[in-house]
């Protein structure tokens, strides 16, 4: 028996067809946003919720009932922090422009977050979303290389606009990736391989196959945790043999810290440090930000370095009418101070910490639970069928929609949709940790 990949965004869909069990209510709001969305509409869950408000780590539902929320990870400092709250107010009544006037606020938040990264990594283009980000970041790549090329892991997803769907697996229904694209498992060991030579091998099985078509290499674009391959983080550094790789056959890589950027891997043993990337010890030529960067204000960025912008633009003539307004960077401003402020990179380690350990202590109890990996505040945990080790994608959907109904909320990640992606705002809390593991043990009882 095998398991069946499952696309992205399936994972958790609510099936459109199930109405029939809905209060007339809440089947009006699900024929109403159909109505006007059609089939682009997704929503959460067997039975989906109507939000109405959000603090910290809970949302707060039109019934005024509370989740805990472990899955979003787009307001990282926490939902409505006031301190991100208060800077969008405040100069989106002032002003809201382009970048083509000097404007000490977008000044002053790209010094900054560019004082953030490695030496080198000093030139910031500014974007409204992860996937432009990812998509600005190809065509760096391609100019600085001259190669065509991409390689990526089998259930990565990097964002939708049509170049970068291309080098998003899960995302592709009836289609294989574009031929410049070549695809490679997770970084996991296989072959009696350890981790990194096992993902070194896969990536020079990649080059090879890219050249048999004749294509060149441009880049390597890896979500610096694996998320949507199920969280894949250890052991730290295993990326440097990849990466050398990479760089032998003259391209490059491109560190996608969409979602596991801004501290949510919890740093070194002091707490410190933002990227993912840094886990593994490499600097790479091109990083890519998002989701987390405006705590839910729409902005993202590319990081590189500057000879890398100027041949770009001597190729391209660039502008971003939206990237960089003074409203977003005010609120990524705000959000950076949140993280020193509070402490939440050192926090997403030591909470992080402790729920992995709260989850492990589960899987020595609970035979169904195959796997807990993960850094910091991003956590993934495998259902497995016991007697064969397949991966059991129903027997997530199940847990998931089960805390669900326990005023928790969750999604699923991987290949198969068998893993949950455990992502939770960084303001997360040692109680909330106790709260999502003992209202686990208690479903899994039950079943």
């Amino acid at each position: 028996m095998s398991a069946a990949k499952t696309e992205i965004l399936d994972l958790n869909r609510f099936d459109a067809s199930a109405v029939s069990g809905l209060s007339p209510d809440l089947a009006a709001k699900v024929a109403r946003r159909q109505a006007h969305f059609g089939a682009s509409s997704v929503l959460f869950f067997e039975q989906p919720i109507e939000m109405v408000k959000a603090e910290g780590a809970y949302l707060i539902d039109a019934e005024d009932r509370r989740y805990l929320d472990v899955y979003n990870n787009v307001p990282s400092v926490g939902h409505c922090h006031p301190r991100v709250v208060e800077a969008i107010a405040r100069q989106a009544s002032q002003l809201n422009i382009h970048t083509r006037y000097l404007n000490d606020v977008v000044d002053a938040y790209a010094e900054d977050l560019l004082s953030r990264f490695p030496e080198g990594l000093d030139t910031l283009m500014m974007t409204c979303t992860g996937s432009e980000s990812n998509d600005l970041a190809m065509r760096l790549a391609r100019i600085a290389t001259g190669g065509e090329g991409f390689i990526v892991t089998e259930a990565a997803y990097h964002g939708n606009t049509a170049l970068v769907t291309e080098i998003s697996p899960s995302s592709l229904r009836r289609r294989d990736p574009a031929p410049f694209v070549a695809v490679i498992p997770a970084p996991a060991g296989r072959d009696g391989q350890d981790v990194a030579d096992s993902f070194a091998a896969s990536v020079e099985e990649a080059i090879a196959a890219l050249k048999a078509r004749g294509v060149t290499l441009a880049a390597l674009i890896v979500d610096t945790i694996f998320s949507s391959d199920g969280i894949y983080a250890d052991p730290p550094g295993f990326l440097q043999k990849a990466v050398d790789v990479v760089r032998r056959a003259g391209g490059v890589l491109i560190a996608d810290e969409v979602q596991p950027g801004f501290g949510r891997t919890g740093g070194d043993e002091r707490g410190e440090g933002l990227w993912g990337f840094q886990r593994h010890g490499v600097v790479p030529e091109i990083v890519t930000l998002g989701k987390p960067m405006g705590n839910g204000f729409p902005m993202g960025g590319v990081v590189t370095r500057p000879d890398v912008v100027a041949r770009f633009c001597e190729e391209t003539g660039y502008f971003n009418t939206f990237g960089g307004n003074p409203v977003a960077a005010a609120a990524g401003h705000a959000v950076l101070k949140v993280l020193d402020e509070e402490g939440l990179v050192a926090r997403a380690r030591s909470v992080g910490a402790l729920f992995r350990r709260r989850l492990e202590g589960l899987m020595g109890a609970r035979p169904e639970i195959g796997a807990v990996r993960g850094a910091g505040l991003f956590l993934g945990l495998d259902f497995t069928e016991p007697s064969t080790g397949v991966p059991d994608a129903a027997l997530a959907r199940a847990v998931i929609n089960d805390l669900r109904a326990h005023g928790i909320l969750i999604g699923a990640a991987g290949k198969y949709g068998a893993t949950l992606k455990i992502r939770p705002p960084l303001c997360f809390s040692k109680g909330d940790v106790d709260l999502f593991t003992d209202t686990l043990a208690a479903i899994l009882a039950r079943r």
